[in-house]
């Protein structure tokens, strides 16, 4: 079936290459190249981490001007004449015509989670080449291309969720198989990224009340920007950054002063807290909350990111990790079990391939997108922005001296309970560290102990301190720099949250809505009120158990959380393959079908690891094993402190054996089912039906990137001219 936009769509405008930018890029692509080559060539000498930063900086830049433009231009057609459902059901609750800036900074937040800083930390024990290579290369080719096509196709279709449109697209069996795998994965991932969010701030005055505070200044930059001085972005961004720095250095103020007491939360009361955020943040209208608290936190997000590039820049630290380690090839890493492939490409999940991100880009973001030509800039844009993210995340866990880093992320039954049980576990690894030097390391950031700080963020905030305190301050603000990241890592990570549970809703809508149909209407009053319960209800359940319980509730899951988002990205490249198939762009769907083959053999190879595997620290079932016979023979295993425990570790190892069984298995019915589709579409184009949406004209006026052309500037002042005010014109 081909293309149903009209035959007058206006085209997108195209910028012919001169020999300047021809040079340009040319020099950019040098710098790249030689990135690369310094970082894959050079052994047993030194290497400034700033290499890492040239290869990726030169590879997004490359990527960004040709690929993506590629794809939005010849592939997608999108079509600046074309309205979204931002503009024409435009309701000022979940639809509403978001400026680009803003949106962009909603949509960073809201996939910008804890796998950009955790994912990396994690995989570096491989080495730093594997998971560059992953997270640069994963970006470019799958994880943009993914975020990019599904917001794409969900904006053509009213922003139907993801589940919702494999439900349309590929036919009620596959589609059933999709909804039910994405809304299970969606609760586990909204619950996992809480629990971090919670580990990071229970006990810490400072970044409860600097995050706390973000609520009323975003609250304010919401009714600023809609009632007091609409469209003036740049005004109201000046006053929220201003306010937002304020509120980071009150936290510090606050934890030093009497008040510090009534902002010292513990982990449960936390829970409650956040439920309660999650659950607001879901109904209020999107311009009220939701969008201005995103983009408010971009600045902080992205601010921080820039100038710790240029802190490598300037400090030049070396990277002091092996290129790749004998755990790549071995398998018996202290960090995470399992050979390089497939579990380093499920390790580094966001900043390469997500597949939470399509549940954003078909959940709240194409509800407020203004033009289509906006997708680029957002939906490949942003994830290159947090691709950046994740490569930070690897200078910060390479930069680190390797000892401190195997003693910071082995579990205590690896490397025991005290400093020299540690430095002689590291030891017994390859490395060297002494155990007056694990003791300073502590000392140097204020911290009791840095041993088994397992999750990734303390050794993301160690490297960040290494880097901040080599450019401002020195050894002296060490600790300040170090409690900082630690709170930024909390403030990346709950914009995530609050947006997933809006998205939860909307999928759940979407779900009951093919039961009672007034559900399908996104912003009906009941329906919001019901589904948002439900989904904060859900995953805030795992979470106050797993807090509770350290081996219950969403610990129970933590362990599916890699393997989950991934087999998402799988159904989110699926629908995307289809639809371009379906919509008769045959001959562009390697595009997505190339990234889809991939993840599906990491994936699915993972999953049967995990459910076949006889090495007990992989395989779930032969871990169920080993427990259940230690519990035949009165015995206690670590991390089991009783026999309580034990019983409970074999009911966890059996859970995650049958979901990893259950998620591959639906994942893999979504795949063949959408494969029939396909073949079914080749054969007999004239049998194709479309859940997308007729065209309607657009009477918005807007710039396609950050930064307008010539042209769109032409065309937004001609449009000033003849467009009342407030008509909608940006």
């Amino acid at each position: 079936m081909p293309d149903p936009t009209p035959p007058n769509t206006a085209p997108t405008s195209s910028r012919r290459l001169t020999p300047r930018s021809i040079a340009i890029w040319v020099l950019v692509a040098l710098v790249g190249a030689t990135g690369w080559g310094v970082l894959a060539l050079s052994r047993g000498e030194d290497i400034s981490a700033a290499w890492m930063l040239a290869a990726a900086l030169g590879s997004y830049a490359i990527a960004y001007r040709f690929y993506s433009r590629f794809i939005a231009n010849r592939v997608l057609k999108v079509d600046k004449s074309r309205a979204t459902p931002a503009e024409r059901l435009n309701n000022g609750i979940d639809f509403h015509p978001t400026d680009r800036r803003v949106l962009f900074g909603h949509h960073f937040a809201a996939v910008a989670g804890a796998g950009p800083l955790v994912g990396p930390v994690l995989a570096a024990q491989m080495g730093y080449l594997p998971g560059t290579i992953w997270i640069v290369a994963g970006v470019i080719f799958a994880g943009a291309v993914q975020d990019m096509v599904t917001l794409f196709f969900s904006t053509r279709r009213d922003g139907r969720s993801l589940g919702q449109i494999a439900r349309d697209e590929i036919g009620p069996f596959g589609g059933a198989a999709a909804l039910i795998a994405v809304f299970a994965i969606m609760i586990i991932l909204l619950a996992v990224l809480a629990l971090v969010i919670v580990n990071a701030l229970a006990d810490s005055p400072w970044g409860v009340f600097s995050i706390a505070m973000t609520i009323p200044i975003a609250l304010f930059m919401g009714v600023y920007l809609r009632l007091l001085r609409p469209g003036r972005v740049t005004e109201v961004s000046v006053i929220g950054v201003a306010l937002l720095l304020l509120a980071i250095i009150s936290g510090g103020w606050i934890a030093e002063s009497s008040l510090a007491e009534t902002f010292t939360l513990d982990a449960g009361t936390l829970v409650i807290w956040m439920v309660v955020y999650g659950f607001l943040a879901s109904v209020l209208p999107v311009w009220m909350l939701l969008a201005p608290r995103d983009y408010l936190s971009t600045f902080m997000k992205v601010g921080t990111i820039v100038l710790l590039a240029l802190g490598v820049v300037i400090a030049l630290p070396t990277l002091q990790m092996e290129a790749v380690t004998e755990f790549a090839t071995r398998g018996d890493g202290p960090v995470f079990a399992g050979s390089m492939f497939p579990f380093v490409f499920i390790t580094i999940a966001c900043g390469a391939l997500s597949g939470f991100h399509s549940l954003v880009s078909s959940g709240t973001t194409p509800k407020m997108v203004q033009k289509e030509t906006q997708i680029r800039m957002i939906g490949y844009g942003a994830m290159l922005t947090e691709s950046f993210v994740a490569v930070m995340a690897m200078i910060t866990a390479c930069i680190i001296d390797p000892g401190l880093y195997f003693a910071v992320n082995s579990p205590a039954g690896v490397i025991g309970p005290t400093v020299e049980t540690a430095s002689q576990a590291v030891a017994n690894l390859g490395f060297t560290i002494t155990p007056d030097q694990l003791a300073q390391a502590a000392k140097d950031v204020d911290e009791a102990s840095l041993l088994s700080r397992t999750g990734g963020a303390p050794t993301f905030a160690l490297g960040m301190s290494d880097i901040f305190s080599s450019v401002v301050g020195g050894a002296g603000l060490k600790a300040f720099w170090y409690h900082f990241a630690i709170m930024f890592e909390a403030l990346f990570i709950l914009t995530t949250v609050d947006a997933g549970t809006r998205v939860g809703r909307f999928m759940l809508q979407d779900m009951l809505g093919n039961v009672y149909k007034p559900f399908r209407q996104v912003s009906w009053r009941p329906g919001v009120w019901v589904a948002s319960a439900i989904v904060v209800g859900a995953w805030g359940y795992f979470l106050w158990v797993g807090v509770h319980d350290p081996l219950g509730g969403i610990n129970q899951l933590f362990p599916l959380f890699g393997i989950a988002n991934q087999l998402l990205a799988a159904v989110a490249l699926a629908v995307c393959t289809t639809l371009l198939v379906k919509s008769g762009r045959l001959k562009w769907a390697w595009v997505t079908a190339v990234p889809l083959a991939w993840d599906a053999a990491v994936t699915l190879t993972a999953s049967w690891q995990k459910v076949f595997s006889g090495d007990p620290r992989v395989g779930f079932f032969t871990q169920r094993d080993v427990y259940q016979s230690a519990i035949d023979e009165g015995k206690v295993l670590p991390p089991a402190k009783t026999m309580d425990d034990m019983q409970t570790v074999v009911t966890n190892s059996t859970v995650d054996g049958v979901l990893s069984a259950l998620f591959a298995i639906l994942i893999i019915v979504v795949i063949v089912d959408a494969g029939r589709v396909c073949y079914n579409a080749i054969r007999r184009p004239e049998s194709v039906k479309l859940s997308e949406v007729a065209y309607t004209e657009s009477k918005i006026v807007a710039p396609a990137g950050l930064i307008p052309t010539k042209e769109e500037k032409a065309e937004m002042a001609a449009a000033e001219e003849n467009v009342p005010a407030g008509s909608g014109s940006a």
